[in-house]
Parts: structure tokens; sequence; C-alpha cells
């Protein structure tokens, strides 16, 4: 039973262990899975609507303090969940301001490619609902465990890739401009990978729905799908650049 818990959930910001704590605290209004789809609806909604400004208003400040606000508000609301009511929206807004940044970026670049990137993070985000709701996909503990080792593989590559850039140098198979066909099965297979991930948040919001977590879990469910969502659409872009290159 202790190992079955352990693996319950593998997205970094999420852990069974979290409802553990969370319905020891005894509250009385718990989570479900309607008020985390509304939820997910409302900052999906601010995050779009920043994005838009960040978009059409772009300015690299606007950008790099979205990038570096919403990296410092992530790190308090993993901390401090029960304030996810307050900080998810706050971490929507600025997440917004530099993914529209970004956006502004890749198509000053690759005309259409915003679009495209969008409509294709849709998707698969409705692909892998229907997916996991259907029990077509399933989330069993070793399907877990494999898209956790993979996301921790990548992770560290960004990292690696991350300290060079302060030596001038850099993995070239992130590069944008690198449109081998080893970068771009590169990028598709971290594509995947981030979309597996989104099994394992629906999988958490379903496990803390039925374990009957306090309701502020929803706003902090809905956190862990906006961390992949934001993951899953860069992933996205940096794909079609490389295949827009070729």
């Amino acid at each position: 039973m202790a190992k079955h818990l352990s693996y319950r959930s593998k997205n970094p910001a999420l852990s069974s262990k979290i409802f553990s704590e969370s319905i020891a605290s005894g509250s009385s209004d718990v989570m479900t899975i309607q008020g985390t789809v509304d939820k997910t609806a409302i900052a999906l909604s601010i995050l779009l609507v920043a994005g838009y400004f960040g978009y059409t208003s772009f300015s690299p400040v606007i950008m790099m303090g979205g990038f570096i606000g919403g990296f410092i508000v992530a790190i308090v609301t993993i901390f401090k969940r029960t304030w996810a009511p307050y900080t998810v929206p706050i971490y929507a807004v600025l997440e917004g301001l530099a993914l529209g940044g970004i956006s502004f970026f890749y198509n000053s670049l690759y005309e259409g490619i915003v679009l495209q990137a969008i409509t294709i993070t849709v998707c698969i985000l409705l692909s892998l609902l229907f997916a996991y709701k259907t029990r077509i996909i399933k989330a069993t503990e070793n399907f877990k465990l494999g898209v956790f080792a993979a996301t921790g593989g990548i992770f560290l590559i960004y990292v690696v890739d991350l300290v060079m850039s302060f030596f001038g140098t850099g993995i070239s198979v992130l590069n944008i401009e690198n449109s081998s066909n080893f970068s771009i099965l590169f990028s598709l297979g971290v594509v995947v990978i981030a979309s597996l991930n989104l099994v394992i948040d629906f999988d958490f919001i379903e496990e803390g729905a039925e374990k009957g977590a306090p309701k502020y879990m929803e706003w902090y469910g809905t956190f862990g799908l906006l961390i992949t969502l934001v993951w899953l659409y860069l992933e996205i872009l940096r794909m079609l650049a490389k295949m827009r290159n070729r």
C-alpha cells in the first residue's frame, strides 16, 4: 500500500503525500472534479488575457518579469498550498505575460506558428482527457514511474544546457536553428513526455476528489495542469520552429 501511494503522482508539484497532509486539516469543504474544472477554466482565461496583452504590448522587461515572477510564485505555491486560491491566479497572469512575449518573438520569426502551437496544445489536452476518461490510457504505477524518469532526464538536459550557456555554448539539439532529423525527433519526444504528464495531472485531480481533499486543492490541481500546459506549449513552439527551418 505504501509503495502504491508513493508513485500516485509524479508531477513535481503534485504528490499523494499532499492529500494525507491536506485531509488531516479537517476541512469540511471538499475538492471536486467539477470545481477543479471550473477553476482551471478561470485560470486559463486569465492566462489567455494576460498572454494577449503580453503579445500585443511586447516588452522584453515584461516578458522576463513574467517568467521570473511566475517562477517565484510557483515556488511559493508548492510550499504554501493553502495559498493556492490567491497565488494561482497571480501565476496565471505572470505566465500569460511571459508566454505572450515569447509568442511574439516566435511569430516574428515564423508567421502563424503561435496559432498552430495553440491549436495543437488544445487538441492534445482534449484528446488525452478523452483517453483518460474512457480508460484508453490508464495511469498505472509503471506508467507514472516511466513518465517521471523521462521528465527528470529532460529536466537535467535543460539544466546542463543552462550551465553551458554561461560559457557561450549549449546543447545543439535544443537550438531552434538545428533542424536535423535527430533534433526534431528529440523535440517530438519531449512533446510526448510533456503530454503524458497531463494524464498524471488528471489522475491527481481524480484522487483528490475521491479522498475528499480540502477545497483549496482544486486550485492546486489547476496549478499542476497550468505548469504542464505551459511546458507543453513551449515545447510545441520549439518543435514547430525547427520544422519551419527545414
